[in-house]
């Protein structure tokens, strides 16, 4: 079974973006990735928190996350080479549909007082990135299991050349920006 979200970007997001920037269809903005990652900070000394970071974001996801490893040491940070520094899962396809379903639906409605997500998030090349201050918005997370809160980091990668085709792709996606100036 197709994700929902694939199914509404075939049959209604695709020909609304053709028809407002036409070019070669093959050309036309589409989803390439998500990414989500969390930095270790402190929890790099302790392994237990650091499995408990990993075990949570997979549970998110949907797919297991890898640890990140330090390639070299940083004595200003307190890093050492092997050191691992954070936790990262990259979802591509139906995963990453599902994700972005579960995010704009579910997720993010449920977080206290929240406006919309920042326009300013756009690299210049058709990548929108995001963070979230704690992992307690995603139904799978169970309060109980958690150690200790932390927020994540979430960068959506698009096939658009540029910002004003990768907003109006997320903007039909349903990622919900807020109603200020950009």
């Amino acid at each position: 079974m197709a994700s929902r979200l694939l199914e509404r970007y075939n049959s209604e997001i695709k020909p609304a973006l053709e028809a407002e920037f036409p070019k070669n269809k093959m050309l036309t903005a589409k989803l390439n990735k998500v990414v989500i990652s969390v930095g270790a900070g402190e929890a790099m000394k302790d392994s237990k928190l650091m499995q408990n970071i990993q075990d949570t974001i997979s549970l998110i996801a949907g797919q297991r996350a890898v640890k990140v490893i330090a390639k070299k040491s940083v004595a200003g940070f307190k890093v050492r080479e092997g050191y691992p520094v954070g936790v990262k899962v990259t979802l591509r396809g139906e995963q990453m549909y599902n994700f972005l379903d579960k995010l704009c639906s579910i997720a993010l409605p449920r977080v206290k007082d929240f406006r919309g997500l920042n326009r300013n998030g756009f690299d210049g090349r058709g990548n929108f990135n995001f963070g979230l201050d704690e992992q307690l918005m995603f139904p799978e997370v169970v309060y109980d299991d958690i150690i200790k809160t932390h927020g994540m980091n979430i960068s959506i990668g698009t096939t658009a050349d540029n910002d004003a085709e990768a907003y109006k792709l997320l903007e039909l996606v349903g990622i919900p920006f807020s109603k200020g100036r950009a």
